[in-house]
């Protein structure tokens, strides 16, 4: 295709896939955009990043500026929520370039009166778009650019500054040339920083072997918040299948009382927009999203698009499932395990344009109905790519607030998939990610590669379905150390409780990650007044957080040098470096560490500094490079904030 333009862009980040994606940021977050812009010759160049939001009429612009070898960079603020188009334009400034030439000119003594009359022209280009002020002055310029007998006085103004901003605030951009324009998603402060706390409803009960309601879950919600978490997510609240129901341990048959799995959604009661009758009603549930809310707590429910063989749509829509030769549904399986309380739903269907509106359908009930704004979605992995973007896409038109968190436990790039079409935060693998080396290449993959830009990482260390092998011993010092590091090294932090502050460690079978009498296939009944070192440091660290803005981002981080392997060191900071703090955890459970950390001095001076560990409420002065540190299995980490 031709084009008269002279200038190229290239190599435009940030950007997804060539533009495919969207980034990701949350309010009042900075998008730092660069490109290679460049031009034949040697003509200066100018250029800028051009932003607005969907709802703007005008593009705003910020100018770019030049590093080197024809790189630019420039940065923009995000003010408001949902999506701004962001493009590069670009240019060859040809005032500035007179401007240049003339003054080499100059300073090889060549006369310039011609010179002087073209710069005349550059200043009558101009004349409609400045203010009183600067007319005032262009037209004096004009005046001694065509006058010969003020030579001197038009060579100073020629060479002058101030003449030079003029023209750069100014540009006539003719030719210039525009890179695609390419898109941020802008979602509230929620996305990017929140503390999750994950409990089954039906456990709530104070009566041991009794079934909980959501009026018991009413009574725990001041622990939720003493215990500083501010959103509560919830398994599965709808009616449980009765067919094919598993029993205790995920057994295949169920015996008599037992509950079975929530994820086995639908019965005789009811289906995704109903409640499970013996937990309460609709309207018992809304009055707790409500008094939740008022104690600063969103419910986070779960978005599970599976069903029980005796949900309503198997009767009422089979062809939203498949049907194997002999007659038989076919029902869920991840081998070596299955699922015969669980049949998948078939997107494959040719009645899938009804299908996704009904999915769709679901979302916004709990939505409108009910007031939920955050969903966990189980095993988005299994479920076509499209389907997510098409969905969190039309929920976000209509509700911007709403947030999804991705339960994806598979490949990377599956992962990655899902949180460029729309998900709002992902679990990850920091559950399996125990060493200095494993923890510091986990955490740069997310914080220093294009991930940055689309992938909000939720660090949970352990899950109803997962207990990782570390945490297998039931070693106290374990559990702390994994809390610390999920809750300091992510914004976005979440515990599987009360079986994580109350140490239940036995899995169900040696070589398995998984626990023993699942509080998956039973009620449970929890000493919910019990309180021990777990739920005290947790509680601290969870205050610690909301308090220290370095903590509530991701992306922040350096990593310290220490002169011990078993333990780690890493120093954030707020996007204003006004807030710092330096965290130093050690990863020896069982003895006691003595080591050196290095201070990151060139991230904040040379100058001593005042360091406050905000766990204990010690103060240390450090005026060295390498300071010393000393931890125990019974505190095995420092929070300190960095004060110069």
């Amino acid at each position: 295709m031709q084009n008269q333009t002279r200038i190229i862009i290239e190599s435009v980040k940030p950007q997804l896939d060539g533009g495919s994606f969207f980034i990701k940021r949350i309010i009042n977050q900075t998008v730092n955009v660069s490109a290679h812009v460049f031009a034949d010759g040697h003509d200066v160049v100018e250029c800028c990043v051009k932003f607005k939001h969907e709802k703007d009429k005008k593009w705003s612009e910020v100018r770019m500026s030049p590093t080197e070898n024809d790189e630019w960079e420039a940065e923009f603020v995000v003010e408001k929520q949902g999506f701004y188009s962001y493009l590069i334009e670009g240019w060859v400034d040809y005032a500035l370039n007179w401007q240049h030439g003339t003054e080499r000119k100059i300073n090889d003594n060549q006369h310039v009166k011609s010179e002087l009359l073209e710069g005349a022209e550059y200043c009558q280009a101009i004349l409609k778009e400045v203010t009183k002020e600067e007319k005032v002055y262009l037209n004096a310029a004009i005046k001694a650019f065509q006058d010969a007998k003020l030579y001197d006085s038009a060579i100073a103004i020629a060479l002058s500054d101030e003449l030079h901003q003029i023209f750069k605030k100014y540009p006539t951009r003719t030719l210039a040339n525009s890179s695609a324009e390419l898109k941020v998603y802008v979602d509230r402060k929620k996305a990017l920083f929140s503390t999750w706390y994950e409990f089954f409803p039906r456990s709530a009960s104070e009566i041991p072997g009794k079934h909980g309601t959501f009026k018991d879950c009413e009574r725990l919600l001041p622990r939720v918040v003493e215990m500083g978490f501010d959103t509560l997510y919830f398994p599965p609240i709808h009616p449980i299948g009765e067919v094919n129901r598993k029993g205790k341990n995920n057994a295949t048959t169920a015996e008599k009382g037992d509950v079975g799995s929530p994820w086995g959604i639908g019965s005789k009661f009811g289906g995704h927009k109903s409640t499970h009758p013996e937990l309460g009603t609709i309207d018992d549930f809304k009055a707790l999203i409500k008094k939740a809310q008022s104690m600063g707590i969103e419910i986070a429910m779960d978005y599970a698009l599976q069903a029980a063989p005796d949900h309503p749509y198997v009767k009422d829509f089979p062809q939203w499932f498949k049907w194997r030769p002999d007659g038989t549904v076919q029902y869920a399986e991840n081998p070596p395990k299955k699922y015969q309380d669980i049949q998948p739903i078939y997107f494959e269907s040719g009645d899938w344009k009804n299908l996704w509106k009904e999915l769709l359908d679901v979302a916004l009930f709990w939505i409108e109905e009910c007031g939920i704004k955050v969903y966990r979605v189980d095993n988005p992995h299994t479920k076509p790519f499209y389907f997510w973007g098409w969905l969190i896409g039309e929920i976000k038109k209509k509700h911007p607030d709403v947030l999804f968190l991705s339960e994806a436990f598979t490949r990377p790039k599956i992962m990655n998939e899902l949180a460029k079409q729309g998900f709002s935060q992902s679990y990850t693998y920091f559950t399996w990610r125990n060493t200095k080396a494993e923890l510091i290449e986990y955490v740069t993959e997310l914080t220093q590669t294009e991930q940055k830009e689309f992938f909000r990482p939720n660090f949970w260390p352990n899950t109803p379905d997962i207990l990782p092998f570390a945490l297998q011993t039931g070693n106290e010092s374990v559990y702390l150390q994994k809390y610390f590091l999920a809750a300091t090294l992510s914004s976005s932090v979440g515990i599987y409780g009360p079986a994580y502050e109350f140490l239940v460690h036995q899995p169900m079978a040696k070589g398995k990650e998984e626990y023993l009498n699942s509080e998956k296939y039973e009620v449970y009944h929890w000493d919910w007044e019990a309180k021990n070192k777990l739920t005290t440091l947790i509680t601290r660290i969870n205050h610690i957080r909301k308090q220290q803005e370095s903590l509530q981002q991701t992306n922040n981080i350096v990593f310290c040098k220490t002169d011990n392997e078993q333990l780690i060191a890493y120093y954030k900071f707020n996007d204003a470096k006004t807030d710092h703090t330096l965290m130093v955890c050690s990863l020896n459970a069982q003895n006691p560490l003595q080591a050196l950390v290095r201070l990151p001095l060139e991230e904040i001076g040379n100058q001593p500094v005042k360091v406050t560990d905000l766990i204990t409420g010690n103060t240390y002065y450090w005026d060295r490079e390498w300071n010393f540190v000393e931890l125990h299995p019974a505190l095995p980490f420092h929070l300190f904030k960095i004060e110069r």
